[in-house]
């Protein structure tokens, strides 16, 4: 399993976020930058304001849901190669197989308890 250290989350949920860097601070020192936004984060990703070498992506975001920024995130030669690791409430598998083809390396149920998620999180940072 890869381990990474420029973590980049898309969610828009802040609360989720700060959870989740919580969760990374306390597991490793592995940069981590949040971005609400899916738009804004497409944007910075493609002119090459951040460079993260993961992405824990949400599905059920506003303006852009997660599987079409996997979509468009794809289509970029030089962004898509960069794993990206769908991070998500949803466990219908049909919308986890779409996921895996679009692109997605992985799928993580959002656990209900910080040390699940610690633990979910330390076998990739």
């Amino acid at each position: 399993m890869m381990t990474y250290k420029k973590i980049l989350q898309i969610d828009d949920d802040t609360d989720d976020c700060e959870l989740f860097m919580e969760a990374v601070e306390a597991i490793s020192s592995a940069a981590y930058t949040a971005i609400n936004n899916p738009v804004e984060a497409l944007r910075k990703l493609v002119q090459h304001e951040i460079e993260p070498d993961v992405i824990f992506l949400d599905l059920n975001m506003p303006i852009m849901s997660g599987l079409e920024f996997l979509t468009e995130i794809k289509k970029e030669v030089r962004l898509k190669e960069i794993p990206i690791i769908i991070f998500s409430t949803s466990q219908l598998e049909d919308i986890i197989k779409e996921a895996k083809r679009s692109g997605a390396e992985d799928f993580i149920s959002k656990p209900n308890n910080f040390n699940d998620l610690k633990r979910i999180l330390s076998s990739y940072v």
